[in-house]
């Protein structure tokens, strides 16, 4: 087992190491402050999930795939954004060239069929020409959301499959106790942060999958956690749980600021931390004890640059969006003033037919919320706002 391990491990270096460096018109890194107001940050979500939002559906050719990102761009820009997160690994794939992990099927319907052109190269080119910082969007832990579709012989699911989980009936999931799929994932950033001019690396709230989507049964690591535990280990379950996840975090933070120093790193946990915190909000989902993630905890040990909790509800209600901002932004939650730029629900006008109001309302939130030495928000998603959903855009631009 252990030379086993080795030869993986030896593969994955290898891999890396033998990828030539991408073509880029950018001579030298500029930080993402050279994008960004010193007040404000405004930034966009891209989602590729199940062609959510780029493309917009399978099959397009290069054209009309760099006319959409040109819209998406030109929507960013009118509306006074400065920043985008372009989902680039959405299922253990790439918009990207790669070596390590196969392109994406949301791309040409095939994973690990090529596009003709490198959309992470051409949203960077673009997005800089605009004065848009792009930031590369990972999903750390989720192989696929449909475990019957096929998948690349490249891809992690067939490579190592030692560390890939079945969840439910559908989800493939990173076991993310195991050391080894920790290295992975740290490999598969690290190659991006080398040959992108990326201006921010950034994680979303997947960390854990959610307790529907395990149809009452355990998570299975129990190997894994055996395994910690006769090597000595003494936490319990869910602590061990949460101290892989933060151990991966401080060393994607000390990696990241390392290799690239100057660009962002940074993750939108759910918008809930834990039952009770704050007091007047009522809890579904708890990130800390379901999730087994500890955001708190990144932004006291300062392992983050900011963290964007995705406050999708209504300003007013059982999960309160100015209650739930004025927690995060607290200085005895955040007291190193982190900034805290939150997720608001453009979605949610179509999804829930909140009135375009609810969105003004919440930018003006924002902006009236203390502590504020680094303001800003982030936007879910840019569809709506492309689309000028209910007259969205010029909300967002006047604001």
């Amino acid at each position: 087992m252990k030379s086993s391990l080795l030869l993986v491990f030896v593969s994955i270096i290898f891999g890396v190491s033998s990828i030539a460096k991408a073509d880029n018109p950018n001579s030298q890194h500029l930080s993402p402050l050279h994008y960004i107001s010193s007040t404000e940050f405004r930034g966009g979500w891209v989602p590729t999930i199940i062609n959510l939002c780029f493309p917009s559906r399978i099959g397009l050719s290069e054209e009309q795939q760099k006319a959409e990102i040109i819209r998406l761009l030109e929507a960013a820009h009118y509306a006074r954004l400065n920043n985008l997160f372009f989902q680039v690994r959405p299922e253990c794939d790439a918009f990207y060239h790669s070596s390590i992990e196969p392109w994406s099927r949301y791309l040409t319907g095939t994973q690990g069929k090529a596009p003709a052109f490198d959309p992470l190269q051409f949203f960077i080119t673009e997005g800089h020409r605009r004065g848009i910082a792009i930031h590369a969007w990972f999903n750390p832990y989720r192989v696929s959301i449909n475990a019957a579709n096929p998948n690349a012989p490249l891809h992690v699911s067939h490579r190592f499959p030692f560390f890939v989980h079945r969840i439910g009936k559908k989800l493939l999931w990173l076991d993310a106790g195991n050391p080894k799929a920790q290295d992975y994932i740290i490999t598969v950033i690290s190659d991006v942060m080398r040959r992108y001019d990326i201006d921010g690396v950034h994680l979303d709230d997947y960390f854990y999958p959610d307790p529907e989507f395990l149809e009452g049964k355990k998570i299975p690591d129990d190997a894994t956690y055996r395994a910690y535990r006769y090597n000595g280990g003494k936490l319990s379950l869910g602590d061990w749980r949460r101290a892989s996840v933060n151990v991966l975090i401080k060393r994607l933070s000390r990696i990241i600021h390392e290799q690239k120093p100057g660009i962002l790193f940074g993750v939108s946990p759910f918008g809930i931390y834990t039952k009770g915190q704050p007091a007047d909000i009522k809890a579904g989902l708890d990130q800390l004890n379901q999730r087994y993630a500890d955001p708190v905890l990144w932004i006291r040990a300062g392992w983050v640059d900011y963290l964007a909790p995705q406050l999708y509800w209504k300003n007013k209600g059982p999960q309160s969006f100015h209650s739930l901002l004025r927690w995060w932004r607290s200085p005895s939650v955040n007291p190193r003033g982190v900034p805290i730029y939150p997720g608001i629900a453009l979605e949610r006008l179509t999804e829930k037919n909140w009135p375009v109001q609810e969105i003004a309302l919440q930018l003006r939130v924002e902006k009236t919320t203390p502590p504020r030495k680094h303001g800003g928000f982030i936007l879910w998603s840019m569809k709506q706002l492309e689309d000028n959903v209910k007259g969205v855009a010029p909300i967002v631009r006047a604001n």
